[in-house]
């Protein structure tokens, strides 16, 4: 039964109407997202998140309680209690500066006990953070791993699945044990949205064939699959003889009307002479964390000999893991507190690298914002109610052949940038981020890297 029925305009060239018809929280579809239109053949539109922490800045523990919203839910569905209720996260995502950290503060005391053991997999790039924390507010047996674009040379992947819509769509999950996915017990997979759902069933798919099990969950922001996309979940469920549960905070179904907007891409502004130049600060914090000693290779051939941080979700977590990142997650923030200059202060997190830098901006104190950097080309524009309104591209430090985007940074509008990444690419590679960064005309800029400075990227050799 549809519930309510939104049309959104699109650069006049697209029109997409929504028929939402579960919205379980309540939430106005404006505070969850905005519209934009994508520079993808597959799909000329995008739901852009103003949860998720990616191309609109938000307050971080929104971001952390979207996650947390996701793990309600499900909580619910098993039928267990859960220490807080919708309307106060829905208070809590709507009033952030009053409300969220609170909130947030009391699930990390009083996680949900989850009743029997569940296996979280949370989908790159986006959403590596959001499946993150929907894992961390459960007390119990619980483990969780993210998917990654990654190509690590001394590990297996051990699952490998294809994502639909998508400019990347290689998966590979690194599990240091490889008995990480053996058991029965549930599997949740986690992304910011089901559109067909055709990615969560080729996961599945893969995964049912190496690790059978009965019961898989899909949890997500939102749902837009059609009657023949939940059709074939159906018909999944009874080849593979399981049960597939799927959550979201919004599900309804789209029209959509006209066609792909063509994009003549601007000239990206060059920072001139007479400005002033932004202050670049270094600071490193591998100290503060543990690490892998593995070397990962580009899609041109580069090697990067600097460690990997352990505990993000790549390489799988469980449940006694928390207490160790949160420790780790607690010491850097202090540090990097003390280094802030302004009252304005963006966090960036850098592609599948989103979840520990949105912990860190938790804990830097008040006047922060938290966004990321992404793979998605979208067009941008200054219209009203439009989701992208700055835009600039950079080749990718850790794969320049890659294009990454920052979005929705407007000139000088920030006191200072904090800057997460995980590892530090050569000065060449890193070129073209730390332009795109100046031309942001923050004043003061923090490069936050979470590797020792000791290994450069070097060439492959062809044997």
């Amino acid at each position: 039964m549809v519930k309510s029925k939104h049309t959104y305009k699109i650069k006049d060239q697209l029109e997409v109407i929504v028929h939402v018809t579960s919205n379980p929280l309540n939430l106005p579809m404006d505070e969850l997202f905005l519209m934009a239109a994508r520079i993808n053949k597959k799909r000329s539109f995008l739901f852009v998140s103003k949860v998720l922490g990616k191309h609109i800045p938000v307050h971080p523990h929104v971001s952390l309680l979207g996650g947390a919203a996701l793990a309600v839910l499900l909580q619910q569905d098993n039928g267990n209690p859960v220490s807080v209720d919708l309307p106060e996260m829905v208070q809590a995502i709507r009033n952030p500066d009053v409300y969220a950290a609170d909130l947030y503060a009391r699930l990390k005391q009083s996680p949900l006990l989850i009743d029997q053991p569940h296996l979280f997999i949370g989908f790159a790039e986006t959403a590596t953070a959001l499946g993150h924390s929907m894992y961390e507010v459960f007390r119990g047996s619980t483990r969780y791993l993210h998917t990654t674009r990654e190509s690590i040379r001394e590990l297996h992947s051990i699952l490998s699945f294809e994502e639909e819509h998508s400019h990347a769509t290689a998966h590979r999950c690194y599990a240091l044990d490889e008995r990480f996915f053996q058991g029965t017990q549930p599997v949740v997979l986690v992304d910011d949205e089901i559109t067909t759902g055709k990615t969560a069933l080729n996961m599945i798919r893969d995964l049912h064939m190496k690790f059978p099990r009965s019961k898989y969950i899909v949890a997500s922001l939102l749902d837009w699959r059609s009657d023949a996309d939940r059709e074939q979940f159906t018909k999944l469920e009874a080849e593979l003889e399981i049960e597939i549960v799927c959550l979201s905070l919004i599900e309804g179904t789209l029209e959509v009307i006209g066609s792909s907007i063509e994009y003549k891409d601007e000239a990206v502004p060059s920072v001139l002479a007479d400005d002033e130049p932004s202050t670049l600060t270094t600071h490193y914090v591998y100290n503060e964390f543990d690490h892998i000693e593995v070397t990962s290779s580009n899609t041109i051939g580069d090697l990067n000999l600097n460690p990997y941080v352990s505990l993000t979700g790549r390489f799988g977590l469980q449940y006694e893991d928390n207490q160790l990142l949160d420790k780790q997650v607690e010491q850097a923030a202090a540090f990097l507190k003390s280094q802030r200059t302004g009252s304005n202060t963006l966090c960036i997190g850098t592609g599948e690298f989103m979840y520990v830098p949105m912990r860190i901006a938790a804990e830097m104190g008040d006047g922060i914002l938290y966004q990321s950097t992404t793979r998605s080309p979208i067009h941008p524009s200054h219209e009203d109610g439009y989701a992208i309104g700055y835009r600039d591209a950079y080749t990718c430090p850790e794969d320049p052949a890659v294009m990454n985007f920052l979005y929705n940074i407007p000139p000088g509008h920030y006191d200072e940038l904090f800057v997460f990444m995980e590892r530090e690419a050569s000065s060449e590679a890193s070129l073209p981020f730390l332009e795109a960064l100046q031309r942001t005309y923050t004043p003061h800029i923090h490069l936050v890297y979470f590797s020792p400075p000791k290994n450069d990227v070097k060439k492959e050799r062809n044997s």
